[in-house]
C-alpha cells in the first residue's frame, strides 16, 4: 500500500490590508448598534443606532460657519434656528423643514462639517474617549455615516497630508510666512490662506477665519510648507531652572557682604 503524504494546510495569513480600528471603542458602540455622545480629546461623536448622525470639534468649523460664511444661508435665519432648537442639528433640520435652504445644499454641508469634525475627533489622543449613553440623537432627515466609512476616510486624509508634507507642526502651531528662494506662484484659495498668516493664526483658525472646512485648509497649508512659503512659529526656548538657594551659599553671601564693608 502507499501512503500519500498530504501536505498541511496552510497558516493562516493575517490580511495586512485593514487597518486597525481608530477607535476600538467606536467600533464596538457601532456593532452594538449605540445612541449617545462619545467624548474624545479634540472632538465629539453623536451615535444614534450605531452610525455617525453629528461630529463637532472647537478644531473644525461648524455647520453655522459653513452655511452662513459665503451667503448660502443669512446669519439671522440660522440664529433663528439655533434659537428655537437644541442644538447645531436640530437647527439645521428646522432649516430643512422651513424650505430655507435647498436639501441637497444642506446635506451637502451637513456631511462636509461631520467630516471636518470627525477627522479631528479621531485624532490620536493622549486620554481615554468616554461615552454617555443618551436617547436625544437620532437618525433624522440629514444624512448619516456608516462608523467604518468615517474611519476610512479619516485614515485616507492621514494618508493625503503624510503625502504633501510629512511634518505635522504647520497642522496646529501659528504660522508664520517663510521667504522661499523660488517658488511657484499660490493659487487663489493658497493666497488666502498666506493672506491670513500672521504669527497668531493657526491652520484651523485660518479656516474659520475664510469659512472653509478645517481639512481643506490643512491641504493648503501642507502645500505651502511643501513650497516653503510657511513655517511654524519657532517656540521660544523654556528658561533654564533657577538653581536652588542653598544654606552654604547663603553663609557664603554674609561673608562676601561681610567683607566688601570692611573695605
Amino acid at each position: 500500500m502507499t501512503v500519500v503524504q498530504t501536505p498541511p494546510p496552510p497558516l493562516p495569513v493575517r490580511d495586512t490590508a485593514q487597518p486597525r480600528a481608530l477607535s476600538p471603542m467606536l467600533t464596538r458602540l457601532a456593532e452594538e448598534r449605540a445612541t449617545g455622545v462619545l467624548v474624545r480629546e479634540h472632538g465629539t461623536l453623536y451615535l444614534a443606532e450605531g452610525r455617525v448622525v453629528h461630529a463637532d470639534s472647537p478644531l473644525a468649523p461648524g455647520l453655522d460657519v459653513l452655511l452662513t460664511a459665503h451667503g448660502t444661508l443669512a446669519a439671522t435665519a440660522w440664529q433663528r434656528a439655533a434659537a428655537e432648537a437644541s442644538g447645531p442639528l436640530h437647527a439645521a433640520e428646522l432649516l430643512l423643514e422651513s424650505g430655507l435652504l435647498p436639501t441637497g445644499a444642506l446635506e451637502l454641508c451637513h456631511l462636509d462639517a461631520l467630516y471636518d469634525a470627525g477627522y479631528f475627533a479621531l485624532a490620536p489622543s493622549s486620554a481615554p474617549g468616554r461615552f454617555r449613553y443618551d436617547r436625544a440623537p437620532r437618525l433624522g432627515p440629514l444624512p448619516s455615516v456608516p462608523v467604518v466609512a468615517l474611519e476610512r476616510e479619516t485614515l485616507r486624509r492621514r494618508l493625503l497630508l503624510h503625502r504633501l508634507w510629512p511634518d505635522p507642526a504647520a497642522d496646529t502651531a501659528p504660522l508664520i510666512r517663510a521667504d522661499p528662494v523660488a517658488a511657484a506662484p499660490p493659487t487663489p484659495r493658497q493666497r488666502a490662506v498666506l493672506d491670513r498668516v500672521d504669527g497668531v493664526r493657526t491652520a484651523t483658525a485660518i479656516a474659520r477665519n475664510l469659512g472653509r472646512q478645517a481639512f481643506h485648509t490643512l491641504v493648503d497649508v501642507r502645500r505651502l510648507a511643501a513650497a516653503g512659503q510657511v513655517v511654524p512659529l519657532p517656540t521660544a526656548p523654556a528658561p533654564p531652572p533657577p538653581f536652588p538657594v542653598t544654606d552654604p551659599d547663603i553663609a557664603l553671601l554674609k561673608r562676601l557682604r561681610d567683607a566688601l564693608e570692611a573695605l
